[in-house]
């Protein structure tokens, strides 16, 4: 059984050798100083909650599938700390368009990597997933610099888009995947991995706030509301979950993959707004909104939208984090132009119009650029150079790690 199973000796090992090798040259001559790259907006506490989030809660966020989760918490863990140095040099390489450096910025962009890795799990192989890391973290921050510089969008703003755009490059990456045979049932969660994956989801809810504050700008007060009202928002999407789950069932029962997906929803939402809003019941109104887009979406997306645009979101991040990205940008947009509106009483109009098409310019240049790019990257995965796996391959351990037969039948 495992000779039929080719060996990426060749080109895996090789081309993180290479990569090492290039990063260290590179920080060689660019950052003779720790300091560089540790800012005061990045201190420790804070760092270490969303580095557990996006290594360890994303790890076992993505293992839904019963035979490939070695792969999901190992290759999530390799393309993590291969991707945070890409970003560090990545960003100051950017630093003429006002992008600061900073170690913890590096980590969060990494999270567009962790929910499009989702979108391809268990097709894309270690080098496919390299490929793809690399070059969506390089359009990331394009897009970022792009916001940042012609439409004058706050640095914040433009790193909260992460969820957008990883959401939708995964999404168009992995349309251009060929589709699985129907007969293949690896693709199927068990008991088990229903369990690892949704201790994940509770790792990335606990530390869903520090990742929302970690880099709010101004006082520490700022810092406060966005902490409390991510934490509302959260509170809120878990309990409508819960009854979203219940009442959407055919026998009344929770199904763990409502659960998995939208307890997650209003921390999504929420991402562009929580430093700002004042009042807690946007919050969690926000919270709310969130997490029903997220379970009707899967119900709609997947009986409807993605047979039709024959897409194979294989954990979900469409409607678990791509729809929700959209709603909060949404309400980024509405929550802006009433609080302007209110302040100059409604008599700058020319000033909500001009705010309303920078949020917008914003929102629509991100999703179009990660949708485009996306396809054209899903494209040259599926070349021949880059060792394509083949469908009846899709979703197995054993083409990548040495599994025994015990532990793919458990």
């Amino acid at each position: 059984m495992p000779s039929r199973y080719r060996s990426f000796r060749c080109s895996v090992p090789w081309l993180i050798l290479l990569l090492q090798t290039l990063f260290l040259i590179r920080f060689f001559f660019c950052f003779p100083d720790v300091g560089c790259i540790y800012s005061p907006s990045s201190f420790y506490p804070e760092f270490q909650d969303v580095n557990h989030m996006v290594i360890f809660g994303f790890g076992f966020f993505l293992m839904v599938l019963r035979r490939y989760g070695f792969s999901s918490t190992g290759l999530n863990f390799l393309l993590i700390v291969l991707g945070v140095q890409c970003c560090v040099l990545v960003e100051d390489l950017l630093l003429f368009f006002f992008l600061s450096c900073s170690l913890a910025k590096a980590v969060v962009s990494m999270t567009a990597v962790a929910i499009s890795t989702g979108a391809v799990l268990g097709k894309a192989n270690p080098v496919q997933l390299i490929v793809m890391s690399l070059v969506e973290l390089i359009i990331f921050y394009v897009s970022r610099c792009i916001n940042r510089t012609f439409l004058q969008v706050p640095e914040l703003l433009t790193l909260m888009h992460v969820h957008l755009f990883g959401a939708y490059f995964g999404v168009a990456v992995t349309s251009r995947f060929p589709e699985p045979p129907p007969g293949l049932d690896k693709n199927r969660s068990s008991p088990k991995s229903d369990l690892f994956s949704m201790l994940g989801t509770v790792f990335v809810w606990v530390f869903w706030p520090s990742f929302n504050s970690i880099l709010a700008e101004g006082s520490h007060h700022s810092k406060k509301k966005a902490v409390f009202n991510t934490y509302l928002a959260l509170a809120v999407s878990a309990v409508a979950a819960f009854m979203l789950s219940a009442l959407t069932s055919k026998d009344g029962k929770f199904r763990m993959t409502h659960i998995h997906s939208a307890v997650l929803a209003g921390g999504v939402t929420i991402s562009y707004t929580a430093h700002s809003i004042q009042h807690p019941w946007i919050a969690m109104i926000l919270g709310l909104l969130g997490s029903v887009i997220t379970v009707l979406g899967s119900h709609c997306l997947q009986r409807c939208f993605n047979p039709a645009f024959k897409l194979q979101d294989t954990s979900g991040v469409h409607f678990t984090f791509g729809l929700p990205a959209v709603l909060g940008a949404v309400a980024a947009v509405v929550l802006c132009v009433i609080e302007e509106g209110i302040s100059t009483q409604w008599n700058n109009l020319s000033s909500l119009g001009y705010l309303m098409f920078v949020d917008l310019g914003a929102f629509c240049q991100t999703i179009s650029t990660a949708l485009l790019t996306g396809l054209i990257t899903g494209l040259i995965l599926n070349i021949k150079l880059l060792k394509t796996v083949h469908v009846s391959k899709y979703f197995d351990d054993q083409f990548y790690w040495e599994v025994s037969f015990k532990s793919i039948s458990d």
